[in-house]
Formats: structure tokens, C-alpha cells, sequence
């Protein structure tokens, strides 16, 4: 019986291993942009916000190359807009909000050096919910910055994921 019982395990876990593929699993790969679209600036009315920051890291670990803020003839990544609403959820006895949405939403678009649009216009938005219980305030603000620094870091991934899919994708592109 004790050897009947690391084989099996042993064969339930090649048997996962084997099915694995057979599910459509892949890892996700870098991003990818054109060598010729030449080096990117991103441009935010708030040049300091966190996914600017964000996003200049990013693309840098993807090894494109950037343009410095006064450089001219270069592909632009526009933040158009980035607005945060939290609207309450739902209330206790005493008509106090104890849960949250935080919304999060950024309109951008990407134009190469001669200004003509790679990506179009467009929204990506975000929303979580978060308790906030008005008697137990400790954490509260943490929990929310917490929160929104998580959503900062899924924008950015959002955004170069659309960006992205426009490159691997040129049939898209040329339909536009």
C-alpha cells in the first residue's frame, strides 16, 4: 500500500503537468514596440503623478528607448485624463457609509513623431471596493492609499497591454 501511494501522486502530478498546455496557459511576453517608432514620451498634465512614474518605469525595463521632456520629433504616450471618484456603497444603522468603490479612469492615446495616431483615444477604468467602518477608523487611509497605488500599477499594466496588442496586431491598425 505505502508504494502504491508516491506513484500515485507522482502520477496525478505528470498527469496536471501534461494538461497544463492543453488549457491555453502561457506566460505573458514583454512588451513589444517597433524598432523604427523611435524613442517615447509620456505627457501628463501632472508630469509627477504616480503612473507617469509608473509608466516611464515601464517602458524602460522594456528597453525603449525615452525622449527627454524637451525633445521634439518623438512618439507620444498622452495622458489625456486621470480622474479617482470613491462613492459609497452601503450604510449602517446610523446612515453612515461603510463600504466604498474607488473608481479610478485615465482616457489616453499614443501618436508617433509625425503625429499621426498609433492608439486612438481611448478610456481604461478601474473599480475596487473597500470597507471603511466609520467606528474602527485605524487603517482606514492606509488601506485605501494601499488600494490605489495597487490600481496605479494595474492602469499602467492596462495601458502598455493596449498598446501593445496594437503592434502585435498590425491588421488592427491598418483598418483604423
Amino acid at each position: 500500500m505505502n508504494r502504491l501511494r508516491p506513484f500515485s501522486i507522482r502520477l496525478a502530478v505528470l498527469g496536471l503537468v501534461l494538461l497544463l498546455p492543453a488549457c491555453g496557459f502561457h506566460l505573458r511576453n514583454a512588451l513589444t514596440l517597433p524598432p523604427d517608432l523611435g524613442p517615447v514620451k509620456v505627457t501628463a498634465r501632472d508630469r509627477y503623478s504616480g503612473l507617469v512614474q509608473l509608466l516611464n518605469r515601464s517602458l524602460d525595463s522594456a528597453g525603449v528607448q525615452r525622449a527627454s521632456a524637451s525633445s521634439t520629433d518623438v512618439a507620444t504616450l498622452r495622458i489625456e485624463s486621470e480622474r479617482w471618484a470613491s462613492t459609497p456603497l452601503s450604510i449602517d444603522a446610523q446612515g453612515r457609509a461603510q463600504e466604498y468603490t474607488l473608481r479610478y479612469a485615465v482616457v489616453f492615446s499614443m501618436v508617433d513623431a509625425n503625429g499621426d495616431d498609433i492608439v486612438p483615444e481611448q478610456a481604461v477604468e478601474l473599480a475596487r471596493d473597500y470597507l471603511s467602518i466609520p467606528t474602527q477608523s485605524i487603517g482606514t487611509d492606509s488601506e485605501r492609499d494601499l488600494l490605489s497605488n495597487e490600481m496605479e500599477r494595474e492602469m499602467s499594466a492596462s495601458i502598455l497591454r493596449r498598446i501593445d496588442a496594437v503592434f502585435r496586431n498590425p491588421q488592427e491598425r491598418a483598418r483604423e
